[in-house]
Formats: C-alpha cells, sequence, structure tokens
C-alpha cells in the first residue's frame, strides 16, 4: 500500500492524472479484505491489486472511463456469486464495495498523500477518512479529513457532528493503523485507513533467541532495536537486521529508544537478575506488548521480586509470561516462530487457535452438496 501511495503523489506531483480504486468494505469470503487499493494511470498501466480477476477488470474498465472524462468518484458493490467468479476459477462468494476515486477531483489528495508518506517514514503518525457514499449529498462524496496522531486535522466534511466521530476513530487508527468503515443514520459512509511507520521490535538481550526472532522479524516487517549490556552481543555481526544497537545497562536502556503504542519489547536475557531489571523499565513504557522469556517457576520468581519492589500488579498483568504461544517450541529459531506468532496475534486481534474446520463441518460437507452449508 506504501508504494501504491508513493506512486500516486508522484504523478500528483507531476501533473498526471489518475485514479485510486480502494476496497472500503467486504461480505464473505473475497480475494481482498479493506485497503487493497489499485492506482490507475492515464496510459491504462497499474500499481497495487484488487485481487485480480474479472472484479479488477470491471474496476479497471470504470476507472478508464473516469479518466477519459474526468469524471467525479464513484461508489460500487459487486457480489462474486458463481456465475461472476466462474470466469476466473475464484472460489469466493463474497460482496465487495471500492471507492473509485479521480485523485484530482476531490481536492487535497496532494497533500495528504505527501504525508501519509511522512508517516510511513517514521514521522507523525495519521489517518485518512474519507467520504466514500453520501446519498444526501452533503458531505460532499470524495471529501477527506486527514487526522493526525496528536489530534490536528486537515480538511472538512462541513458538519462538525460527523467530524467529531470520525476524528475519535481517527486518532486510534493513526497509532495502531488498520481501518474502519462505518454508516451514520441517514446511510452516509466513512473510511478511515491509518497510516504509521513499521512496528518498532526492541530486543532486550543479545543471546541466541533474539537473534533467531530478530531475522524473522525483520522479514516480518519490523524495524529492530537490541539492548545488551555487552559489546560483544549488541554486534551487527550478530544482529545485521537491526537498525538500532544500544549498549547499556538493562535498566536504562530503554531512556535511548522511543518507545509509543506501536512498540513491542521482548525482554531475553541471560539471568533473573538481569531479566528483573530489563522487565521494570519495560512496563513503564507505553509499549503495546511486552514478553517475557522464561518457564512458569521463572517467571513466579521475577514477578515476586517485581512486587517486593512495590511494581504495581497491574502492570505485570499486561505482560505475556511466559512468552509466545504453545507451539511445542524447543530450538531458538523455534521459539522465534512462537513468539513472533504471539506478537501478530496482539497487533492484528487474532486469538491464536488453530483455524483447523472441526470434525462437525466436515460432517456437514459429507452431507450437503453445497460447501456453503458446512461453514
Amino acid at each position: 500500500m506504501k508504494e501504491v501511495i508513493e506512486e500516486a503523489l508522484g504523478l500528483m506531483e507531476k501533473g498526471e492524472p489518475c485514479v485510486l480504486a480502494t476496497v472500503i468494505h467486504t461480505k464473505g469470503s473475497t480475494p481482498q479484505k479493506a485497503g487493497a487499493k489499485l492506482l490507475i494511470r492515464k496510459d491504462g498501466s497499474c500499481a497495487g491489486t484488487l485481487g485480480g480477476g474479472c472484479v479488477e477488470g470491471e474496476i479497471w474498465s470504470v476507472a478508464k472511463q473516469l479518466l477519459s472524462t474526468q469524471g467525479d468518484p464513484l461508489y460500487r458493490k459487486y457480489d462474486l456469486n458463481e456465475a461472476f467468479t466462474a470466469r476466473d476459477g475464484l472460489v469466493c462468494g463474497g460482496t465487495m464495495f471500492f471507492f473509485i476515486d479521480p485523485l484530482a477531483s476531490t481536492g487535497n489528495f496532494q497533500s495528504f498523500a505527501t504525508e501519509i508518506v511522512r508517516a510511513y517514514r517514521g514521522e507523525m503518525p495519521a489517518a485518512l477518512a474519507t467520504v466514500v457514499n453520501s446519498p444526501t449529498g452533503r458531505p460532499k462524496l470524495g471529501s477527506k479529513l486527514l487526522i493526525r496522531e496528536d489530534g490536528t486535522v486537515q480538511g472538512s466534511f462541513d458538519n462538525r457532528k460527523l467530524e467529531l466521530e470520525t476524528i475519535a476513530i481517527g486518532k486510534i487508527l493513526a497509532i495502531h493503523g488498520g481501518s474502519r468503515h462505518f454508516k451514520t443514520a441517514d446511510d452516509t459512509e466513512i473510511f478511515l485507513e491509518g497510516f504509521t511507520s513499521p512496528p518498532t521490535l526492541i530486543l532486550i538481550g543479545g543471546g541466541h533467541v533474539n537473534q533467531a526472532v530478530s531475522k524473522l522479524a525483520s522479514l516480518l516487517g519490523f524495524r529492530m532495536y537490541v539492548i545488551d549490556d555487552r559489546v560483544e552481543f549488541a554486534d551487527k555481526e550478530r544482529f545485521p537486521e537491526a537498525e538500532t544497537l544500544v549498549i547499556s545497562d538493562y535498566s536504562r536502556g530503554l531512556e535511548n529508544v522511543s518507545v509509543n503504542s506501536n512498540t513491542y519489547i521482548v525482554v531475553a536475557t541471560r539471568g533473573h537478575r538481569y531479566d528483573d531489571l530489563a522487565l521494570a523499565a519495560a512496563i513503564r513504557t507505553q509499549a503495546r506488548y511486552i514478553g517475557l522469556l522464561g518457564s512458569r517457576r521463572k517467571t513466579i520468581e521475577i514477578y515476586k521480586n517485581l512486587l517486593k519492589e512495590k511494581v504495581p500488579p497491574e502492570r505485570l498483568r499486561g505482560v505475556y509470561a511466559p512468552i509466545g504461544l504453545n507451539i511445542g517450541a524447543i530450538t531458538p529459531e523455534e521459539l522465534a516462530v512462537s513468539i513472533m506468532a504471539e506478537i501478530i496475534m496482539v497487533r492484528n486481534g487474532g486469538d491464536g487457535m488453530s483455524m483447523k474446520m472441526n470434525t462437525a463441518n466436515l460432517d456437514t460437507l459429507m452431507k450437503h452438496e453445497d460447501p456453503d452449508q458446512a461453514l
């Protein structure tokens, strides 16, 4: 998505027209979810994807027509029924809602896109709200509101009540990312997206497990910071993926990095005493996730020590300890998978459970030809 926004900004800076199509809402099984984007240039070439197939082809055709006629934004709904998806061999059956936006026609998108790109680069996080359906015409279809993390706003819906509701949602999305679609009493529909820099993972302790975590987290798009009190362990050769290496006492290392609600911390030092120091420092931050490597017995001992030091119990309740999902991990690499799976679960709001079909689903499928009845 970052690349699509950057490409749109580049085209607008050169004065070249383009259309941005976005999935704003879905129901049921669909090839893409809310937030997926396709940018269509004047010559018909594209960046991004809406999932391919006939739906993407239909959207492309509509966008080309808008480019030739300089038309207004459009709201479109596509039911992915059997007749529609059979042409592509897709097995979906859901419904997709799109907003097709000729960017030059909807005001300040260039300035909004500039801020979005900056947010991706680690500057002020922001959310963009767009009026994607307006049966009454007020607010105007395509109107946009940029909401920054600090609560400042650019743009207007000419409807203060709607703006206040949108700003409240936008401030949350600016911090955590993601998207949200909602409908008002008069059927006006708003689509919001949060834009922030990649999540930051702080690894406290330069041992083998955190080495494996660093490699995997890098593949998952996390920015990496490593803290250790030993020069030879906070080392670029051990952690080539790390953006920053901090050589510091564990009780003070976090003072050298920025920690916010898009930060995740893994405590895995070389012993209980150091874990005490690191965890005590970590729970004073606003990190979204704090995990402690070790057994239940070790966790209990560390908690006892921290409670003696008057650490509030509610702070400890938020710690993921022992760290990771229970997948029977043994090796550092397996532990890294367990740890990163838990972090992804927290970040994306999952439940960590297997998605395996249960026996009842399979029994139903065996009795019925229609697979939908087994869902």
